[in-house]
């Protein structure tokens, strides 16, 4: 089902190629400051166009003209002018020439975008109103300021496969051996190149009996042989330090998104909670949803 809004280049519907216009020219002269345009008599409401007794009017034109890409929004005004109300008059005439034969499907489909459109402004007003500069600050003193503060580690590690390697490795570093030169030439996996080197991390990233181990060494020290699903792990605690907390600007965008989540769950859980819901397509088998013939019946 085609959409009202703009398609193809300049206003062309893209079934039709009617009306297509040129997009401005890289080059054009800015445009030239002019006085107030006077309002007709009823503003919005006034008639621009009637088809076959249908009214077309200047607030219809005004919302087309401000979904329209920036490139046509730059248009001359009398270019845009001109071409919304053709294309708005030729849509106008073609929605009344299959009114008579409009399908189950084409009716479904309409009442979805309606549907998703109100659902949009609905949740745009939400959303709208629940980031500032005190709601920002607010998730940044509980996600950080307020927050348990963490402990980071840097350390380094030999894995091989069997106990009995690590076991021997560990005689070795016991003996004095080099950590590095021996994870450069024993360790199964990529940080061998880097001499065992695994870099900082936080409590919770490495799995659960690596992670525990090292949060139970001492700076400087070796491991016994920690067994996880990747095989068998000697670790060298190089430094711990407490993890600092990211400035708020740094976060601003990830703190806003969870605010406006966090807006739209509660409102769509305080609107649901009031309704009256009843669903008994629960117990509908969802195979349906694949049956697009039952549209035709």
């Amino acid at each position: 089902m085609m959409k009202h809004t703009v398609l193809g280049m300049g206003f062309a519907l893209a079934a039709t190629g009617l009306l297509a216009l040129p997009v401005l020219a890289q080059d054009a002269a800015a445009p030239v400051e002019q006085a107030a345009p006077v309002v007709p008599e009823g503003g919005t409401a006034a008639v621009v166009a009637t088809v076959n007794g249908t009214d077309i009017t200047l607030g219809h034109m005004i919302v087309l003209r401000s979904s329209l890409p920036a490139q046509y929004q730059a248009l001359p005004d009398d270019v845009l002018f001109k071409g919304i109300l053709d294309q708005l008059v030729q849509q106008t005439a073609l929605a009344q020439s299959v009114e008579k034969t409009i399908s189950s499907r084409d009716m479904l489909t309409m009442e979805n975008d309606r549907r998703g459109y109100l659902s949009g402004v609905a949740l745009a007003a939400v959303v709208g109103g629940a980031v500032n500069d005190a709601s920002l600050q607010a998730a940044y003193d509980t996600r950080y300021a307020n927050a348990e503060q963490k402990k980071e580690f840097n350390a380094a590690h030999i894995l091989v496969k069997t106990e009995e390697e690590a076991l021997k490795l560990k005689a070795d570093l016991d003996g004095g051996a080099d950590f590095a030169e021996l994870a450069r030439a024993n360790s199964s996996d990529g940080a061998a190149a880097n001499g065992g080197s695994l870099g900082w991390f936080s409590e919770g990233m490495m799995v659960a009996p690596f992670q525990d181990a090292v949060a139970a060494m001492d700076v400087g020290s070796v491991s016994a042989p920690v067994q996880t699903q990747f095989g068998w792990h000697l670790i060298l605690l190089k430094e711990t330090r407490i993890a600092e907390a990211p400035k708020l600007d740094e976060v601003r965008d990830e703190l806003a998104g969870a605010i406006e989540q966090a807006a739209v769950e509660a409102h769509i859980a305080a609107l649901t909670k009031d309704a009256t819901i009843v669903r008994p397509g629960d117990g509908f088998d969802p195979a349906l949803l694949r049956d697009q013939t039952l549209l035709d019946k």
